[in-house]
């Protein structure tokens, strides 16, 4: 068992910053890759951001350049910066502990919610 507590999410104008942070407790040893997922109303949850145990990231192409993933790993804390937001960004954020050679290993945190006004 993982878990997740995520805080960081608020209320921003447009071209600001937020970040969101993300804990990890229980068995963390099995994890090896966190990720930031959102889910705007409507919409499907996608794939924000992901850093792996070895430190390789990837991010959905409309933030690259904007949002930053990184770790800390003795305080087994991931964190998202997000920098120069849009309207479009305004989603429930969730961050997500997953084992990827493990089938089904994975664990998601509560959400955040995030809101971008023009």
């Amino acid at each position: 068992q993982v878990q997740l507590v995520e805080s960081g999410g608020g209320l921003v104008q447009a071209g600001g910053s937020l970040r969101l942070s993300c804990a990890a407790s229980g068995s963390i040893f099995k994890i090896n890759a966190m990720g930031w997922y959102r889910q705007a109303p409507g919409k499907q949850r996608e794939l924000v951001a992901r850093i792996t145990s070895g430190g390789s990231t990837n991010y959905l192409d409309s933030v690259k350049g904007r949002f930053t993933i990184s770790r800390d790993n003795a305080k087994n804390t991931v964190y998202l910066q997000m920098n120069s937001l849009k309207p479009e960004d305004t989603a429930v954020y969730y961050c997500n502990a997953a084992n990827t050679v493990i089938t089904n290993w994975d664990y998601w945190g509560q959400g955040t919610q995030v809101t971008v006004s023009s």
